[in-house]
């Protein structure tokens, strides 16, 4: 693993605990009893770890045989796998209060993407489409500028994150509806970004496009018990 990808991951983590601490602060996190720091950080490490070895498999190498190609991370991560063993650790971790949790880890675990995807300024792949827009940008020594995807997304993730964090400090929304609310971000902004990425085969978009659904059905779930 280079510096620079760890660098992108301390960001994204630093981001996910300044967050956390901000809530903190205003007692969003009130109704979990979970350690949201060792949650979050126990289920993010399990899914970089499946999600390398599902990226491995995929491409023909045996993590039994070859174990050292497990730590090159910036040969490439599996979305896919990443996202499912994150998802399925964090629910086990929080099987007894999994909705409380979800709501108090919501907005910590949008700007830990924030930071993940502002981390690429780090790792120099930022850079999306070509684009005359005024504000693309060129790497050193081309003259074509491109869309600053992975800022549009730091954005977008960081605008959400604010936003269901101060929903929930000022608006006293339903139960489960936060959670809803940033599954439904972290696979729109994706969705949203996706056109201007560079991908030779495109990105998993039936992973983000699930995201949004189950997002909206949590949200509607969580508005009709309320009322």
């Amino acid at each position: 693993m280079e510096f620079t990808l760890l660098a992108a991951a301390a960001i994204g983590v630093g981001a996910f605990w300044a967050m956390l601490r901000w809530e903190a602060k205003r007692g969003n996190a009130a109704r979990c009893a979970l350690d949201l720091w060792d949650v979050g950080l126990t289920a993010g490490a399990v899914g970089l770890f499946v999600g390398r070895l599902t990226a491995m498999v995929m491409v023909g190498i045996n993590p039994l045989t070859d174990p050292a190609q497990i730590i090159l991370v910036r040969s490439g991560v599996s979305t896919v796998g990443a996202s499912v063993a994150a998802l399925l650790m964090f629910a086990f971790l929080a099987r007894r209060s999994l909705l409380d949790a979800a709501d108090a880890i919501g907005p910590a675990v949008l700007a830990g993407l924030a930071g993940w995807h502002l981390g690429t300024l780090v790792t120099g792949a930022w850079l999306g489409t070509v684009s005359t827009l005024p504000w693309a940008q060129s790497v050193a020594g081309s003259d074509i500028t491109r869309h600053p995807v992975e800022l549009y997304a730091a954005s977008l993730y960081l605008l959400a994150a604010v936003g269901i964090s101060l929903w929930k400090q000022r608006g006293r929304p339903p139960f489960g509806a936060p959670a809803g609310f940033a599954l439904l971000a972290a696979g729109g902004v994706r969705l949203a970004t996706e056109p201007v990425r560079i991908s030779l085969q495109g990105g998993p978009v039936w992973l983000y496009l699930g995201a949004v659904v189950a997002g909206l059905g949590l949200v509607g779930w969580a508005v009709i018990r309320r009322g």
